[in-house]
């Protein structure tokens, strides 16, 4: 058994398979090359990972078998492990990144060179892609019609874990590879339930639909790394709510959450060059500017919109951002510091621990609106007006932004407005103590869509000259 994000041993369906044969040895592979790439350079997501890894170890102990670590090239350690372990098959979690796709394609030969098979089985998502391929069997571009179809597909019953285990005892690199300490939360299939089980018991998910987007109450899941590692799965998660069918509004709110995941999966899936460009042709010449100092000013959380500064600020605190900050950040990178969506992308996936690729960049596109959304491109988020309806006591951004605390409720989302006497009463000097806003909303959101309507001209033209 290969792990890869599935890192547990309950309602596992690869690791059922693979213990039904027999004797198993369970591997990881420390791949250099994903360890290593610009995305993954995460310091506190790869700490998660680690301790993530080091619960499964303990969990395949208890059932007879060690975590076998080994660092390389997963073409060469793959094969080796399997011939050592005189395997004739290796079993995986499916995925759908294009450099999965490309690295189990190269392992697969490899095996195949060696008389040995590669069998996927299930993958990080609750339905299959080719479960909800829509009536041309091309999937979907648009959510609503997919959740449609996504939601009637059972919920799977649940697979218990092996019991026990049995298989030879290879030698193991251990995971020093992964940096040491403290992840920001517990990680691992215990602390996963223990979220779940007091999302649930607290009313936070019977409350899902009126506070998840009330950014200073603690309304969401915190299940999203979790689900990003699979120490949880989200069937389990489906399970512990009960589904939607018959569920109150907020838990059904809740599931349709879910179901985004498995979207951007099934969309990365079948349209792989996302990963890398804009799903529209037209938006993928759009003259981004290339301005480091705006973008650092983003990055670090000081570009006078307080909403925008104090999500990215909760970020590098905690590896972790409310969904609501997340969108109207990325809205004010792209809409109105007009850098490329794909450099927040890079940053997101470097500071959050539930960094995903596929969530990642279906997120980024749907802000940026180059990809998948029914929605058109010149819809602009206003963080001061999402500041005002989200945050409307100012209690998130006083957390996360602690220069303007002392700040009054009438000013807190547009400190600027403040007269010189009340910023000195308030100990918050704009322009000394935290900055005016880099740029002006309503100028950037008008050039913003000329930008994307004259690429989508330019595009236009393209294509009738061609014909």
């Amino acid at each position: 058994m290969w792990f890869r994000r599935d890192l547990r041993v309950d309602d596992h369906p690869a690791l059922a398979a693979a213990a039904s044969r027999g004797d198993a040895v369970a591997l990881w592979v420390a791949d250099p090359a994903l360890l290593g790439s610009p995305h993954h350079r995460a310091p506190m997501r790869l700490r998660f990972l680690r301790q993530c890894l080091e619960a499964l170890d303990g969990a395949l102990a208890e059932r007879g078998v060690r975590l076998v670590v080994r660092e390389g090239d997963p073409a060469r350690v793959v094969r080796e492990v399997a011939a050592e372990a005189g395997a004739d098959l290796v079993h995986v979690t499916d995925d759908v990144t294009p450099y999965s796709r490309r690295r189990d394609e190269q392992v697969a030969g490899a095996l195949a060179g060696a008389g040995v098979a590669m069998r996927a089985v299930g993958g990080p998502w609750r339905v299959e892609p080719d479960a909800v391929a829509g009536s041309k069997g091309e999937g979907y571009l648009v959510f609503t019609p997919f959740f449609r179809a996504w939601d009637q597909v059972p919920l799977a019953e649940r697979i218990p874990p092996p019991a026990s285990l049995s298989g030879p005892d290879l030698p193991s690199d251990g995971l020093d590879v992964l940096p040491h300490g403290d992840p920001p939360i517990p990680a691992g299939p215990d602390a996963a339930r223990a979220r779940l089980e007091e999302f649930i018991r607290s009313g936070a998910v019977d409350r899902y639909a009126e506070g998840r987007d009330l950014m200073a109450e603690d309304g969401t899941s915190h299940l999203s790394a979790d689900l990003r590692m699979g120490v949880l799965s989200p069937a389990q998660v489906g399970r512990a709510i009960g589904g939607s069918h018959g569920n109150a509004p907020s838990r059904a709110a809740f599931w349709r959450q879910l179901a985004w995941r498995d979207f951007y999966a099934h969309h990365m899936a079948r349209h792989p060059h996302v990963a890398a460009a804009a799903l529209k042709p037209s938006f993928r010449e759009i003259a981004w500017d290339d301005d480091p100092t705006l973008l650092a000013a983003w990055r670090e959380g000081r570009t006078g919109f307080p909403l925008c500064d104090a999500g990215m600020r909760q970020m590098r605190a905690t590896g972790w951002m409310h969904n609501r900050a997340r969108m109207v950040a990325a809205s004010v990178l792209v809409k109105d510091l007009l850098i490329d969506w794909r450099r927040g992308e890079s940053e997101f996936m470097r500071g959050l621990v539930d960094g995903d690729p596929a969530n990642n960049n279906g997120g980024w596109q749907w802000t940026a609106g180059t990809g998948t959304d029914a929605a058109p491109y010149f819809r602009v988020f206003n963080p001061i007006l999402q500041a005002k309806r989200f945050d409307p006591t100012g209690a998130y951004v006083r957390r996360w932004v602690p220069e303007l605390a002392q700040v009054p409720d009438r000013f807190i989302h547009e400190p600027w407005k403040m007269d010189d006497e009340t910023q000195r009463a308030a100990g918050c000097v704009i322009g000394r103590d935290y900055p005016a806003p880099v740029v002006e909303h309503a100028l950037r959101r008008n050039e913003a869509i000329a930008r994307y309507k004259d690429a989508d001209a330019r595009f236009a033209a393209r294509m009738e000259a061609a014909a």
